[in-house]
């Protein structure tokens, strides 16, 4: 069965959908979104079952002597590594003046520095260096964002795009990942739209990332959780310590 965890991020302190920072995160697992979809992508992929005889190679190697020795990873899936990315729009409503809002999920466009900090600092989260930042989502396997456009009507080509949510996924890109920075404006998880309302788009994005990494057969995903937002996760399939299981963190002692 495909284990998942839930864990906080080196770009922010907590996982969050716009509430306050609590003290505490809470390690969760596992994840069982649509075990079809698993099914599926061991089917399409077989890299998981190569990149584990790598490894069984190398523990192999260095059970049977003390040279170091080196083992060549396959490289027939190498273009295979990085998720595709896609766009679509995920919501669609006409306001009371005429406009159009779209909110648009993407998994494989630019970030603007800026609209994430601004973002951050809708939510409450402490600011960070904008090059940290910056290095956080280059090195991830996966951004994903929902941006939202705002088309008036007679203004052709003057549309309104605002960065309204994020989440990051790092990985391994063979048997782990874990989820970071999940968030989404305040103000559009209060929205009178009833696909919009509550944590929709929240769930919207951990679902999409989810169903990313197992379509590469990255079966085990964690991610931390900030106390007020544990029951999000676990009505998304997490589970908190699972079989006893318990996150270790270490910290610098300054």
């Amino acid at each position: 069965m495909a284990a998942v965890k839930l864990m906080s991020s080196s770009l922010f302190p907590n996982v969050s959908l716009g509430l306050p920072c609590g003290e505490t995160n809470w390690l969760m697992s596992p994840y069982n979104l649509h075990t079809q979809i698993a099914k599926q992508a061991s089917k399409k992929h077989k890299g998981f079952r190569l990149k584990a005889g790598f490894w069984d190679s190398i523990k192999s190697g260095f059970l049977k002597n003390s040279t170091t020795q080196v083992v060549e990873p396959p490289s027939t899936l190498e273009e295979e590594e990085e998720p595709l990315p896609e766009e679509f729009v995920l919501v669609e409503k006409t306001e009371p003046d005429g406009a159009i809002e779209q909110i648009i999920f993407s998994s494989g466009g630019e970030i603007d520095i800026y609209d994430l900090q601004s973002l951050c600092d809708k939510v409450g989260w402490p600011r960070r260096p904008l090059s940290k930042m910056a290095a956080a989502l280059k090195n991830s396997y996966m951004v994903a964002t929902l941006h939202s456009v705002r088309k008036l009507p007679g203004s052709e080509g003057d549309d309104q795009k605002t960065l309204i949510g994020m989440a990051r996924a790092t990985s391994d890109h063979a048997f782990n990942a874990t989820i970071w920075d999940v968030l989404v404006d305040p103000s559009y998880q209060l929205s009178d739209c009833p696909i919009i309302q509550g944590q929709g788009l929240g769930k919207a994005l951990v679902e999409k990332i989810i169903r990313a990494l197992l379509q590469r057969d990255i079966g085990n995903i964690t991610l931390f959780a900030d106390s007020q937002v544990v029951e999000f996760y676990r009505n998304l399939g997490f589970e908190p310590d699972p079989e006893g299981i318990k996150g270790m963190f270490w910290y610098p002692k300054y």
